[in-house]
């Protein structure tokens, strides 16, 4: 069996690293963050120009129409570096939806744009008082000329600032449907709010918000099944980005264990820090192997429920722990806010909660093997 990534997966991987790593310097963060600004609109543009905000988008419609796990290693590369670019709510929230569900106008419309740089599309996908995107409460009510929608989502990667905010909500017999909605339109108010990782989210509340029956995505197919694909290839580069960030967290404080001296001998030579260092690099190789099978059985369109659950399940848990290790064997100096690794901790713990916790995923292992649904089976036993 071959582990390699294929060839064009590896050059946008390596495209990405590049760019990323000559602009998000730590110089580069601190000058973006004083700023005040979204994202780094020079970045931005660099990372456009080189064709990888196509990556997942058909070629017909200025993309290079590679698949899910191409799309995933360039999220990873963005965790690596922590850089404040919108990808993962433009790409994986708004361009990977529109390809798979998006009517031909949609497409032609939108699909390109985003491809340039010069639009983006997101998903409101999280709700107060829950931990499950599959399950929104979010309203959306039937009229002559549309729908009028509901209800208060938060969390919203880039809410203020995207053209367009992709809205699960709960029709009134009981099914799902997805809406596009303006957040300047009427009926629609976003605040923005604080993240701990510090990138722009915001609350989107509807109040009888108005969609026409053109703003609606995935018409005609089931609402919940549509919901259920978007949330999956979510979650998981949720994990994908998890892992750069642990990773690269996790380099640097091995090469600072290396390099600070005391008893007049570097830190890294200790047993105490052989250990901690050892469980840290167990957490993030969990999240690698769950997150990376998860991301290729996505990309095979395999079922994957458990396989997502069982990915988000160590980025949360395994990224908490990978982060707090690597905070610990800095010391003092890992809370300073003129060093870099603060940036990996508070990203480490966004990803931690953001698309469900590591007890609701657990939860929903659980849940399955109770109701006889073995891991790697299909309801009844029979293997997938």
């Amino acid at each position: 069996m071959d582990f390699h990534y294929r060839e064009e997966d590896g050059a946008v991987a390596a495209l990405a690293r590049q760019i990323l790593e000559d602009h998000a310097t730590r110089e580069g963060l601190v000058r973006h963050e004083a700023s005040g600004a979204a994202w780094d609109e020079t970045l931005w543009a660099a990372l456009a120009s080189s064709d990888l905000l196509g990556t997942a988008i058909p070629e017909e419609y200025g993309g290079s129409g590679l698949d899910f796990l191409a799309l995933c290693l360039l999220v990873q590369e963005t965790g690596r570096t922590v850089a404040p670019v919108p990808l993962f709510p433009a790409l994986v929230l708004g361009a990977l939806p529109l390809s798979r569900f998006g009517t031909a106008a949609q497409k032609e419309s939108w699909l390109p744009a985003i491809a340039r740089g010069t639009r983006i599309v997101t998903a409101a996908l999280a709700e107060y008082g829950s931990s499950d995107p599959e399950a929104p409460q979010t309203r959306a009510v039937a009229v002559a000329d549309g729908f009028r929608l509901r209800g208060l989502k938060t969390n919203v990667p880039v809410a203020g600032q995207a053209s367009h905010v992709l809205v699960p909500a709960r029709l009134e017999d009981g099914s799902i449907g997805l809406f596009f909605v303006e957040p300047d339109g009427d009926g629609v108010t976003v605040t923005a709010q604080e993240t701990s990782d510090g990138q722009a989210h915001g609350q989107i509340e509807l109040v009888d918000a108005p969609v026409g029956l053109d703003d609606r995505l995935a018409a005609d197919v089931d609402g919940g099944v549509a919901l259920r694909w978007i949330t999956e290839r979510a979650v998981v580069a949720r994990c994908m980005m998890q892992l750069g960030v642990t990773e690269r967290a996790l380099e640097m404080t091995a090469a600072y264990t290396r390099e600070r001296v005391q008893f007049d001998r570097p830190i890294g030579s200790f047993q105490a820090v052989h250990q901690r260092a050892a469980d840290a690099y167990i957490q993030v190789e969990a999240i690698r192997l769950s997150a990376q099978e998860a991301a290729w059985r996505l990309a095979q369109e395999l079922p994957s429920a458990e396989h997502v659950a069982v990915a988000k399940y160590w980025a949360a848990e395994g990224g908490q722990f990978a982060a707090y290790a690597c905070q610990h064997l800095h010391g003092g100096i890992g809370i300073d806010m003129d060093y870099t690794l603060h940036r990996y901790f508070t990203w480490a713990i966004q990803g931690e909660h953001e698309l469900g916790s590591a007890r609701h995923h657990l939860e929903r292992l659980g849940a399955r093997i109770a109701a006889g649904e073995l891991l790697g089976t299909a309801p009844g036993g029979e293997a997938v």
